[in-house]
């Protein structure tokens, strides 16, 4: 046996980063130690103890008391690295989950980019964003809207270690009605026709269909746009799209198949439709009322506010990147930042944390956190726990994520500072190591400068 004890160095003994930050598929033997005086292992409690993790393949095998706690491993054993945080100014917490990304896209893109970007290309730009959005501490992300089969196939690689990113569940294409949010408009009609992507449906029995079409297909999770949105070219506002019977069916056949459901909805009688539909989360819920709250609670349907976009219209309306319809929505939709956390938080709803990454910048998923304080009222304890223990359970992942436990993925973000006191801990530049499923996350230049490593 060799046991593995507190390194006698005082100073870090770096190996060069392409040693020490591999995004190679972790194997049953490969050990990852990670030691600190500050482990947050379950956010929902606030506590804050020394402790030793020890990550075993892709799963924690066991959250020892102490910094300097004894781990043993049989000889014969793969690749062993260890890590350690001295003092107490780095926090240890679960990888942090975003509920709502698109990452195959990018923020204010041509609309005309969907009609000439092949699916292929779209994978490739979602390796690139997959690796930004896992070095920013966000482990598990559900991806709620991509062309094709390029989700999958991103979410694919990634769990079978080819490139480094985070678990996602995959939604695949969006549904929606015929010319509404999630349909291809704007273009002459046989360019429509050749675009059809087979997410649209009319009826109840259609709309059956096409959900269990993406089911055949590998979705993990099915959205549908139950109202108008943002930046599709259609021109009718953000109200209700599809009818109360075609959410139910939506909904129903989703649930028969073991999916859970994510609806895009904005306006006010929309949310509560979709509410009423069942779905279990509703995204964005702008403009939602009383109405829609009610609906909501008796539901047990989460909102995941995505207040993100809102950085990246602010950002972007100046330079002239939308067109007139869009940037017209997007003025409307900035005079509601913020009603929909508040009023979700005041009615005591589960909120779940998501971006709308792809709406916003891939890799600054964490500055969704300060708009939660400054809108809904929120600490950051509870923004903390939105991003990790109450995501987990609003995508159904709650034995598997969110907490620091044996027997859980091998998620782990190490950041600098105390993220229960100040969120700015949780910002990019500020994360120092992210193990995602057991895997060390290739990560900028000096990220991990402040660790004692030591590998065998």
């Amino acid at each position: 046996m060799r046991r593995f004890r507190r390194p006698l160095l005082t100073l870090a003994c770096l190996l060069p980063a392409g040693v020490i930050a591999q995004g190679a598929p972790a194997s049953p033997q490969d050990v990852v130690i990670v030691r600190a005086e500050r482990v947050l292992a379950d956010p929902a409690t606030g506590r804050v103890a020394p402790a030793t993790l020890v990550i075993r393949g892709d799963r924690i095998e066991a959250v020892l008391p102490g910094a300097d706690a004894e781990v043993a491993t049989p000889e014969g054993q793969g690749r062993v690295r260890e890590f350690r945080f001295e003092g107490t100014a780095h926090t240890v917490l679960p990888g942090l989950i975003d509920s709502h990304v698109h990452l195959t896209g990018n923020p204010a893109e041509p609309f005309w980019q969907s009609v000439v970007e092949t699916d292929e290309r779209a994978a490739i730009t979602g390796v690139r964003n997959a690796l930004r959005t896992v070095q920013a501490g966000f482990t598990t992300v559900r991806d709620l809207g991509a062309p094709g089969n390029a989700g999958y196939a991103l979410r694919d690689a990634i769990r079978e270690g080819d490139v480094p990113g985070p678990r996602i569940l995959s939604a695949g294409r969006m549904v929606s009605i015929i010319g509404g949010h999630g349909d291809l408009t704007g273009f002459r009609p046989e360019v429509t026709r050749a675009m059809d992507g087979g997410n649209t449906c009319t009826g109840p029995e259609q709309c059956a269909e096409v959900v269990r079409t993406l089911s055949r297909a590998g979705a993990d999770v099915i959205k549908f746009a139950a109202t108008g949105g943002v930046l599709s070219q259609q021109n009718r506002g953000l109200g209700q799209h599809f009818t109360d019977a075609e959410m139910k069916a939506i909904v129903d056949t989703a649930h028969q198949l073991g999916l859970k459901v994510a609806s895009h909805a904005h306006g006010a009688e929309g949310v509560a439709a979709a509410a009423r539909a069942g779905v279990d989360s509703i995204e964005h819920g702008t403009y939602v009322d009383e109405a829609g709250i009610r609906a909501m609670k008796a539901s047990g349907t989460y909102l995941v506010p995505t207040l993100s976009p809102t950085i990246a219209y602010r950002e972007n309306l100046p330079k002239g990147l939308y067109t007139a319809v869009v940037a017209a929505k997007i003025r409307v939709r900035l005079e509601a930042t913020g009603k929909n956390i508040a009023a979700a938080r005041q009615a005591g709803l589960p909120i779940a944390y998501g971006t709308d990454s792809g709406v916003s910048e891939h890799g600054r998923n964490a500055e969704e956190m300060p708009l939660m304080v400054q809108y809904g009222g929120m600490s950051p304890k509870e923004v903390v726990v939105s991003a990790t223990r109450s995501a987990a359970t609003l995508l159904g992942l709650e034995t598997e994520v969110g907490q620091l436990a044996p027997g859980f993925s091998g998620d782990v973000v190490v950041v600098e500072g105390d993220p229960l006191a100040d969120l700015a801990a949780l910002q990019r530049d500020r994360i120092r190591l992210v193990v995602a499923a057991g895997r060390v996350v290739p990560m900028p230049e000096k990220a991990v400068d402040q660790a004692v490593v030591t590998a065998r």
